[in-house]
């Protein structure tokens, strides 16, 4: 305020003064404000000794109280990355059957592996270590879980699992809609060096036995 005549600082003292007032009940208030919390704490801390008796403050006992530890962080992105390189490693479009041996069953061995491997894959000398079970699930979703069952498996060192893929027999035309596109994916996964049709006690034709390439910390 611009102070021109003796009326003009007439009115900036009383202004002043009013401003000095409402700061000074501010204040008081604060006080009382304060005074009472501790009229208060005290009144419950009576009626605490009251109600339990006289009671006595522990010594210190000189331990740091440390924060419990934080939750490893959950990798997402790296997840989610893996579950895209999966998608695109594993196409739809590649053609297993040329890759398929023809017997009495289908089967697939990497070259390099002699059939024997193929039969002894079939006499069950390879216990099943683990089992995937696609059965219900649309395409995408079963292409995804094959890939990571097959890739958790070979890390754990697992070296025979099972996949059932079904029949069919729910599909529309009873068509194994799955059996084809399992074959195709699991001949791209570097993981797997053979595989075979299950017998029947293992789940026959909606089932493959698959060998997995062991790992240098592997089970035998």
């Amino acid at each position: 305020m611009k102070v021109q005549t003796l009326a003009d600082l007439k009115q900036l003292r009383r202004e002043m003064q009013r401003r000095a007032e409402q700061e000074a009940a501010a204040r008081a208030a604060a006080e009382a404000a304060r005074r009472a919390a501790l009229e208060r704490a005290e009144q419950d801390r009576r009626l605490f000794e009251r109600a339990v008796g006289p009671v006595q403050r522990l010594p210190p006992h000189g331990r740091i109280e440390h924060a419990p530890p934080a939750p490893p962080p959950w990798p997402r992105q790296r997840q989610l990355d893996e579950r895209a390189v999966m998608r695109e490693a594993l196409s739809d479009a590649f053609d297993a059957e040329t890759l398929l041996h023809t017997d009495e069953h289908l089967s697939f061995r990497r070259p390099g592996l002699g059939p024997d491997v193929v039969r002894r894959l079939r006499r069950g000398e390879w216990a099943i270590q683990a089992e995937l079970d696609l059965h219900g699930l649309r395409t995408d979703e079963a292409r995804e879980r094959l890939g990571g069952f097959i890739r958790d498996a070979h890390r754990q060192g697992l070296r025979c699992v099972r996949v059932v893929h079904g029949k069919g027999l729910g599909s529309p035309g009873k068509t194994p809609v799955l059996k084809g596109r399992v074959h195709g994916w699991l001949v791209q996964k570097s993981e797997v060096l053979a595989f075979v049709q299950a017998r029947p006690a293992d789940g026959g034709a909606g089932a493959l036995i698959v060998l997995l390439r062991a790992t240098s910390h592997g089970r035998a």
